[in-house]
């Protein structure tokens, strides 16, 4: 890993439209809201399948993925892991942590960051309005997708969990475009969604047969947007 001082303005993506009925990122930030904290960015470059933050970690740092895609993960006792949420370029993390980093944070591909204190940025909003508020929408997103969250792992069946799950992704990727690259695993995904990577393979070659998506290794074509919006809400009203 390489930490150096970055000297660089955080330019980040600006959020993304909703496709269908996909969850907007919960963390992305608008373009150059972190500016004025240019001077301390760190920029730390890390490998695929590195650990960004450890569960546990205390909570002393908040970074912005510049490049890239990692995951959020929580271990539990008897050893199964949950991905919390994947994290793409424009994405901000960790500072909505309190004493400790409650899941760990791994790349899924070779990532680029910025760290910044999370003191730092707690004493922007303490003088800052307007970045205060942009924190509250932050926040406002990841409660709205918590929510959603739960409908996806509580109501929905295996074939809608992975139907809302690419038109999440196709939002987030491609900006609502029918070729969607996806960076991570099935078994990522499967982790993810809280089914076996059996079960995310055998759901994807169902959308495929239907002629919803066509599958070519990490790719995922969406060739009937209207049949995957319904495959992702069948049985919640």
């Amino acid at each position: 890993m390489l930490a150096t001082v970055a000297p660089i303005v955080a330019r980040s993506r600006p959020l993304p439209p909703q496709a269908l009925q996909g969850t907007a990122p919960t963390g992305t930030v608008p373009a150059n809201v972190l500016e004025p904290l240019r001077a301390m960015a760190v920029t730390m470059r890390m490998d695929r399948d590195a650990e960004i933050v450890a569960q546990g970690d205390p909570a002393g740092y908040c970074y912005l993925l510049m490049g890239g895609c990692a995951r959020t993960v929580k271990l539990m006792e008897d050893g199964r892991r949950q991905v919390g949420e994947f994290l793409l370029a424009g994405d901000l993390f960790g500072w909505e942590a309190l004493e400790e980093h409650d899941f760990g944070v791994e790349a899924v591909t070779d990532v680029t960051l910025l760290r910044y204190p999370r003191s730092a940025i707690e004493a922007l909003a303490d003088r800052d309005r307007d970045f205060a508020r942009k924190l509250r929408a932050l926040t406002a997103g990841q409660v709205r997708a918590g929510r959603e969250r739960v409908v996806l792992l509580g109501r929905k069946t295996a074939r809608e969990r992975i139907a809302s799950f690419l038109i999440e992704m196709a939002g987030r990727i491609r900006g609502g475009g029918t070729m969607i690259g996806l960076p991570m695993s099935r078994t990522d995904m499967a982790d993810y969604l809280g089914l076996t990577i059996e079960t995310v393979c055998r759901g994807l070659t169902q959308l495929r047969t239907r002629g919803v998506i066509a599958v070519e290794r990490s790719k995922i074509v969406i060739l009937d947007r209207r049949a995957l919006g319904i495959a992702s809400c069948e049985a919640v009203h």
